[in-house]
C-alpha cells in the first residue's frame, strides 16, 4: 500500500505542473526550430543541431551548473533579471528553465521528423498557388506534423517529470518550492528509514509516466485513424 505525506503530494503536483508549464512554453520554439531544421538551408544549420541536440549527451548536472552560471545574480541573464528584481535560482521558474532544456531537444527532434516526413509536393503546390509561407505552415505543415508535435510533447512531458541533475544544481531541493518526485525520493534514499517513502513515490512516479505515454499513443491512434 502506498504511504504518501502531505510533502509528497506537494512534490507530486509541483511535478505535474513544471512538467506542463515547461511542455507548452517550449512547444512555440520548438515547432518554430523544427521548421528551420527540416526545410530552410540557412548557414550554420549544422551547428544549431548540435546546439540542440547537446543536452541530450550532457550530463544533467553539467546543464544545470551552466544554467547556474548563466542566471546566476552575476551571469549574463541574471545580472539583468537583478535588475527587475526577479530571481530564477531556487525558485520554480528554475525548476521549469531546468525541465525545459533537458527536454527541449526530444521536443524537437520528434517534430523535425514528422516535418520532414510531408510530402514535398504539397509544399511546392501551396507556393505554386500563391500561399503565404504561414498559410502553408498552419494549413499543411501543422496538420501533417501534427502525430509528431503530439509525441513530442509526450516525451518531453514524460522527461520532465523524472529530471533531476539540472533542477537540484539550479532550484536546489526545496520542500513545497522545487522538490518535485525525483528529487523527493533523494531526499528519502539519503535519509535513514526512507525507503518505504522513497518506493511510494517510486511507483508514483513510474505510474504518472505510463498514464502519460499511454494517453500521447491513444491519441496518436485516434490521429492515424481520422
Amino acid at each position: 500500500m502506498l504511504t504518501l505525506s502531505p510533502q509528497d503530494y506537494q512534490a507530486i503536483l509541483l511535478s505535474l505542473q513544471v512538467a506542463t508549464t515547461a511542455t507548452l512554453i517550449s512547444l512555440p520554439v520548438g515547432f518554430a526550430i523544427a521548421y528551420v531544421l527540416a526545410f530552410t538551408r540557412v548557414p550554420g544549420k549544422a551547428i544549431l543541431e548540435g546546439i540542440i541536440n547537446l543536452p541530450l549527451v550532457l550530463p544533467p548536472v553539467v546543464i544545470g551548473y551552466l544554467l547556474l552560471l548563466l542566471f546566476g545574480r552575476n551571469g549574463w541573464i541574471g545580472s539583468h533579471l537583478k535588475d527587475l528584481n526577479i530571481q530564477v535560482i531556487f525558485t520554480l521558474t528554475g525548476a521549469i528553465i531546468a525541465s525545459s532544456v533537458v527536454g527541449f531537444p526530444l521536443l524537437v527532434r520528434s517534430i523535425r521528423l514528422g516535418m520532414e516526413s510531408i510530402d514535398r509536393h504539397y509544399l511546392q503546390a501551396s507556393r505554386t498557388l500563391g500561399a503565404r509561407w504561414w498559410d502553408t505552415v498552419l494549413t499543411i505543415v501543422l496538420p501533417l506534423s501534427g502525430r509528431a508535435i503530439l509525441a513530442g510533447m509526450t516525451l518531453m512531458f514524460a522527461r520532465s517529470l523524472g529530471e533531476f541533475g539540472a533542477t537540484i544544481v539550479l532550484a536546489g531541493n526545496i520542500p513545497g518550492v522545487t522538490q518535485t518526485i525525483p528529487l523527493a525520493i533523494y531526499q528519502y534514499t539519503s535519509s535513514p528509514g526512507g525507503d518505504r517513502m522513497a518506493l511510494s513515490l517510486c511507483v508514483v512516479s513510474i505510474a504518472l509516466s505510463f498514464v502519460v505515454l499511454l494517453v500521447g499513443e491513444t491519441i496518436n491512434r485516434t490521429m492515424a485513424r481520422s
